[in-house]
Protein backbone atom coordinates (compact mmCIF):
# COMPACT_ATOMS: atom_id res chain seq x y z
CA UNK A 1 0.00 0.00 0.00
CA UNK A 2 1.43 3.64 -0.85
CA UNK A 3 1.42 6.40 1.66
CA UNK A 4 -1.54 7.98 -0.31
CA UNK A 5 -3.69 5.37 0.22
CA UNK A 6 -2.87 4.93 3.62
CA UNK A 7 -3.60 8.09 4.37
CA UNK A 8 -6.98 7.66 2.77
CA UNK A 9 -7.83 5.17 4.39
CA UNK A 10 -6.47 6.04 8.00
CA UNK A 11 -8.94 9.22 7.68
CA UNK A 12 -12.06 7.24 7.19
CA UNK A 13 -11.70 5.81 10.37
CA UNK A 14 -10.73 9.19 12.40
CA UNK A 15 -13.64 9.72 14.93
CA UNK A 16 -12.66 12.22 17.40
CA UNK A 17 -13.10 15.66 18.78
CA UNK A 18 -13.36 18.70 16.26
CA UNK A 19 -11.87 16.52 13.00
CA UNK A 20 -10.59 18.42 10.56
CA UNK A 21 -9.59 21.09 13.09
CA UNK A 22 -7.82 19.86 15.67
CA UNK A 23 -4.28 19.36 15.18
CA UNK A 24 -3.74 18.70 18.71
CA UNK A 25 -5.52 15.14 19.83
CA UNK A 26 -3.74 13.23 17.22
CA UNK A 27 -0.57 15.01 18.37
CA UNK A 28 -1.19 13.52 21.75
CA UNK A 29 -2.28 10.05 20.65
CA UNK A 30 1.45 9.88 18.38
CA UNK A 31 2.87 10.84 21.52
CA UNK A 32 0.61 8.22 23.36
CA UNK A 33 1.92 5.54 21.11
CA UNK A 34 5.24 6.51 20.65
CA UNK A 35 5.39 5.77 24.32
CA UNK A 36 4.03 2.40 23.86
CA UNK A 37 6.00 1.28 21.35
CA UNK A 38 9.36 2.46 23.66
CA UNK A 39 7.28 0.46 26.79
CA UNK A 40 6.85 -2.69 24.79
CA UNK A 41 10.82 -2.57 24.25
CA UNK A 42 11.89 -1.61 27.72
CA UNK A 43 9.93 -5.04 28.70
CA UNK A 44 12.04 -7.29 25.76
CA UNK A 45 15.12 -5.42 27.72
CA UNK A 46 13.74 -5.87 31.10
CA UNK A 47 11.64 -9.23 30.67
CA UNK A 48 13.37 -10.96 27.58
CA UNK A 49 16.95 -10.34 27.94
CA UNK A 50 16.87 -8.04 25.19
CA UNK A 51 15.49 -11.01 22.83
CA UNK A 52 13.21 -9.85 20.69
CA UNK A 53 10.78 -12.90 20.16
CA UNK A 54 7.91 -13.20 17.04
CA UNK A 55 5.54 -12.15 19.83
CA UNK A 56 7.54 -9.60 21.03
CA UNK A 57 7.84 -7.90 17.39
CA UNK A 58 4.43 -8.34 16.36
CA UNK A 59 3.12 -6.60 19.78
CA UNK A 60 5.67 -3.51 18.38
CA UNK A 61 4.68 -4.10 14.72
CA UNK A 62 0.59 -3.06 15.92
CA UNK A 63 1.79 0.07 17.83
CA UNK A 64 3.97 1.27 14.81
CA UNK A 65 0.47 1.04 13.19
CA UNK A 66 -1.13 3.14 15.85
CA UNK A 67 2.14 5.64 15.54
CA UNK A 68 1.53 5.76 11.61
CA UNK A 69 -1.95 5.92 12.13
CA UNK A 70 -1.71 9.34 14.55
CA UNK A 71 0.88 10.62 12.23
CA UNK A 72 -1.00 10.49 8.89
CA UNK A 73 -4.07 11.72 10.71
CA UNK A 74 -1.99 14.69 11.98
CA UNK A 75 -0.42 15.20 8.70
CA UNK A 76 -4.38 15.39 7.09
CA UNK A 77 -5.31 18.21 9.83
CA UNK A 78 -2.13 20.12 9.34
CA UNK A 79 -3.07 19.58 4.95
CA UNK A 80 0.13 17.74 4.21
CA UNK A 81 0.66 14.47 2.33
CA UNK A 82 1.90 11.73 3.96
CA UNK A 83 3.73 10.88 1.15
CA UNK A 84 5.40 14.08 1.19
CA UNK A 85 6.56 14.38 4.49
CA UNK A 86 7.87 11.01 4.00
CA UNK A 87 10.06 12.42 0.69
CA UNK A 88 10.91 15.28 2.35
CA UNK A 89 12.56 13.62 5.40
CA UNK A 90 14.45 11.11 2.84
CA UNK A 91 15.53 14.33 0.49
CA UNK A 92 17.20 15.47 3.95
CA UNK A 93 18.99 12.54 5.11
CA UNK A 94 20.18 12.07 1.45
CA UNK A 95 21.72 15.56 2.24
CA UNK A 96 23.19 14.70 5.27
CA UNK A 97 24.94 11.57 4.53
CA UNK A 98 26.11 13.10 1.15
CA UNK A 99 27.68 15.56 3.58
CA UNK A 100 29.00 12.82 6.10
CA UNK A 101 26.54 14.74 8.93
CA UNK A 102 24.21 11.60 9.88
CA UNK A 103 25.01 11.96 13.38
CA UNK A 104 24.76 14.82 15.42
CA UNK A 105 21.42 17.05 16.34
CA UNK A 106 20.03 19.79 14.86
CA UNK A 107 17.71 19.37 11.60
CA UNK A 108 19.91 22.26 10.04
CA UNK A 109 23.44 20.41 9.36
Amino acid sequence: MDFKTYQKKARETAKYPNLGSNNIYPTLGLVGEAGEVAEKVKKVIRDKKGVFDDESILGIKKELGDVLWYISNLCTELNLDLEDVASLNLEKLKKRSAKNMISGSGDDR
